[in-house]
């Protein structure tokens, strides 16, 4: 069994319901196919990192799924690539490691900040803080000393 991921970005301009369209488009072509969805990933509207087509933003969906016989993976792509409301697509194959990091992040263990609460103890404070004494730095000569130049015969 084999686990894959395609990852797009969708055009914004589009309504809500034509991406969720779209995205419905692609996960009905790879269960058809014999691939079972894993997980479905929408990270929204997002700056993209250059413009495409006169864009900025794009929605992007990250679908991880996994097959016993992924030939079907060109077909995919090409469907991607005559897709219009695609602005872009990549299509990865996960090994153990990528199979396990995609589970703890949808579980939280990866991700997530998670605070560790510390039991902090109030300072005792006996007395205000005080300043110490700056003293004043000496005089400065009221005349310099006059360098004489002996001159030469």
């Amino acid at each position: 069994m084999r686990h894959l991921e395609v990852s797009f970005i969708v055009d914004p301009v589009l309504s809500g319901d034509e991406v969720k369209s779209t995205v419905q488009t692609y996960k009905d072509m790879l269960t058809n196919e014999g691939a079972s969805i894993v997980h479905i990933a929408e990270m929204g509207l997002r700056q993209l990192a250059y413009p495409i087509n006169n864009r900025s933003t794009g929605v992007y969906f990250c679908i991880e799924f996994s097959s016993p016989n992924p030939t079907f993976i060109p077909k995919l792509e090409l469907a991607l690539k005559r897709d219009e409301r695609i602005m872009r697509f990549l299509t990865v194959s996960l090994d153990k490691y990528g199979v396990k990091y995609n589970e703890d992040k949808r579980n939280g263990k990866i991700g997530k900040r998670q605070r560790k609460e510390k039991q902090v103890e109030s300072p005792v404070v006996s007395e205000p803080y005080v300043r110490p004494v700056q003293h004043a730095a000496p005089a400065a000569p009221a005349a310099a000393p006059e360098i004489v130049i002996p001159e030469e015969e």
